[in-house]
């Protein structure tokens, strides 16, 4: 593969070893089908089995498709992770490690902001750190880090919805 070349395959069987390492932290992978775009980083898209079929009978490769889902990277300890976005949790079923927020919470999450014991109405965690966050409608806001030890700052802001809304363009 040369400098800036993109490749496009299916997920290994060790790439979705680690995808659904990472969905069991929260409950049970409802999706199957990924697939790969290998470049400076592996980004990893959900597909399903005709976008696939369609893909490989493409002459020019498209840069992206499906679903953007997460990055696998290799960490500081050369330690292959896959770090999902908020969307991958729309593939998993969750179960545990997520907070619901109250209104004014879930606004503020969205803003960036960390939240308050006070503006979690629900929340189960166990095992990692992070967590799901949701609104009161089930919609998800986020990704965030428990901090119990505080009660100011309980839920650290990961990333959220509104993330894009605020970059520097």
């Amino acid at each position: 593969m040369t400098q800036g070349e993109l490749r496009y395959r299916r997920a290994s069987s060790w790439e979705y070893d680690l995808i659904l390492r990472e969905a069991e932290k929260y409950g049970e992978l409802k999706h199957h089908t990924f697939a790969v775009v290998e470049g400076k980083f592996r980004d990893v898209y959900a597909v399903n089995e005709r976008v696939w079929k369609e893909i490989e009978e493409l002459k020019l490769k498209p840069y992206a498709y499906g679903t953007f889902v997460g990055t696998i990277k290799v960490d500081k300890n050369f330690v292959e992770k896959f770090y999902p976005n908020v969307e991958f949790f729309y593939f998993v079923d969750i179960q545990k490690n997520y907070a619901v927020l109250s209104p004014k919470a879930g606004f503020l999450f969205t803003t960036g902001k960390d939240v308050p014991k006070s503006g979690v109405r629900k929340y189960e965690w166990q095992g990692t750190k992070k967590l799901v966050i949701y609104d009161e409608n089930g919609i998800i806001l986020g990704i965030g880090r428990i901090n119990p030890g505080s009660r100011n700052k309980f839920i650290l802001n990961v990333t959220d919805v509104g993330e894009f809304l605020r970059r520097k363009h």
